[in-house]
């Protein structure tokens, strides 16, 4: 549904102003009402679906293998789960998504801070063989309009998370300027561009085309700033959990009858195979895969998925939600930091491992820190003696929760570092998962699910799992973006 532009809203405050006012069933009290003090109540009625993004009904499911572990890595033990529900991109992340925002990068810190256009630079490298020739997709795959409806690849997910709180920055800035709040401001540079918890904090000013909504509030000045109670601004961009992924790739929702799923599934699509059964398309591959040794797109005339490498992100059907390529084209990042058990440890109602509790940085005086010199509040982690009485956290970082007897945990870090920067997370980790040593896991270490267009079929189930250190990057895997759904699960045209 989209937001109400600002005239029309300001045209309804006005009436409810004039015409009768809403009262609280609370207390009795008029809302938008200077002579009660200006309490507000916006006119509201669902969450705005951002762009590209799809509603992906929550429900339970059954996480993990339904098949046979053809690897042997006993890691997705299946579990009965609950996802609330989401927004999903309908696709992966293109190359022109990303050169967009590498334009917009280089437009507002090229000048001062190189370094930040730099770091997010994906690595076109990575298309390299010892012993084949890939040059041509390191020279054009990211840069040539051949390729712009290719997924992204080559980005870590460092870069990954850093590109989705980007997009919900400009997602934001532009529901601003639609609603009349903000005007088109093309001399952003250096911390001066728009940030949401900066506009929100109060500490963004440039660009205002009026200062925001009706202030009703009896000493205001007319008008005040958004705010989140307001529901204009989306919530964040995000990478999507391992649960949210693996629920969204079946699609089980259009597999169901009552409260029964009566066919689980292999894939995003009904049957055990990976080609199309439908007359219109029999025989047509499914997804974009590895059919086996030495066979990525079939024979000259009749290519079976019509792609040595990845294919536009729009290729083949989607599944029941109207996601593209879920299976096959390229694996995803997803949030979860990987370990061997997450399935079993993890909660039953949104399952996933990576949590660290932050706040927003304060001065001395109890103030919102400064912005840093890029535009974006400072965070710091949540301490330990704030949060003696909780019975649910009181650690900020919970990554390495379970892994193991925690107090010989701290105090063999003790040991190690003369009883000194105990907080510090790579310590923990050494002694539980010694990386390059006894493992290749550590709290850096992050699940990608999915097949892509170098893997065999295997790969393509949802239930399969696998992890790379977060600042790594290939030519297989790409990602998507996911938002909380606030509200409703299934929206206003839902029962």
């Amino acid at each position: 549904m989209k937001a109400l532009k600002y005239s029309m809203l300001f045209a309804i405050m006005v009436t409810l102003y004039s015409c009768g006012k809403e009262q609280s069933s609370s207390t009795g009290w008029n809302y938008n009402d200077q002579e009660n003090g200006g309490f507000q109540k916006m006119p509201f009625e669902e969450q705005e679906t951002g762009p590209n993004l799809v509603l992906i009904e929550g429900g339970t499911f059954t996480m993990g293998r339904n098949e046979q572990d053809v690897i042997y890595d006993w890691h997705n033990y299946p579990r009965r789960v609950t996802v609330s529900s989401f927004y999903m991109d309908e696709t992966e992340v293109k190359n022109y998504d990303w050169l967009e925002y590498l334009f917009w990068l280089n437009r507002v810190y090229g000048l001062d801070y190189p370094e930040v256009v730099k770091k997010a630079l994906p690595d076109t490298l990575v298309w390299r063989q010892k012993l084949a020739y890939n040059e041509p997709f390191v020279d054009y795959y990211l840069r040539h309009p051949a390729y712009r409806e290719y997924p992204v690849v080559g980005i870590s997910w460092l870069q990954a998370s850093d590109y989705c709180l980007w997009r919900t920055d400009r997602v934001n800035e532009h529901i601003m300027i639609r609603e009349g709040i903000l005007q088109h401001y093309t001399d952003q540079a250096g911390e001066d561009n728009f940030n949401t918890d900066a506009y929100l904090a109060g500490q963004y000013e440039s660009g205002k085309n009026i200062e925001g909504l009706p202030d009703f509030s009896p000493n205001g000045t007319g008008f005040r700033r958004v705010q989140m109670e307001d529901g204009i601004l989306l919530p964040k961009y995000r990478l999507p959990t391992e649960a949210e992924w693996e629920y969204a790739a079946y699609g089980l929702i259009g597999n169901s009858l009552g409260e029964r799923v009566i066919e689980r599934r292999l894939w995003p699509w009904n049957g055990h195979g990976v080609r199309n059964p439908e007359e219109a398309y029999i025989g047509e591959m499914m997804a974009n895969f590895k059919r086996g040794r030495g066979d990525y797109m079939g024979i000259a005339g009749k290519l079976n998925d019509n792609a040595s490498i990845t294919n536009p992100v729009y290729a083949y059907w989607p599944n029941d939600y109207g996601l593209y390529n879920m299976a096959g084209n390229v694996s995803e990042w997803v949030m979860d930091v990987y370990r061997p058990l997450n399935t079993e440890d993890n909660d039953d109602l949104n399952a996933f491992r990576g949590n660290v509790y932050k706040k927003l940085k304060v001065d001395e005086e109890g103030y919102i820190a400064e912005k840093d010199s890029l535009g974006h509040l400072q965070y710091e982690n949540v301490t330990e003696e704030e949060n003696i009485d909780r019975r649910n956290y009181q650690r900020a970082d919970n990554i390495n929760h379970l892994d193991g007897d925690y107090q010989s945990h701290i105090d063999r870090a003790h040991w190690e570092n003369g009883f000194e920067n105990t907080d510090d997370k790579k310590t923990e980790t050494t002694y539980m998962y010694e990386y390059g040593g006894k493992s290749l896991v550590d709290d850096d270490t992050r699940v990608y699910k999915g097949g892509s267009w170098r893997d065999r079929a295997y790969y393509m189930n949802p239930g399969t799992r696998r992890f790379l250190e977060e600042d790594q990057r290939t030519s297989y895997i790409g990602f998507r973006c996911a938002m909380d759904r606030v509200g409703s699960p299934v929206g206003l045209g839902g029962r």
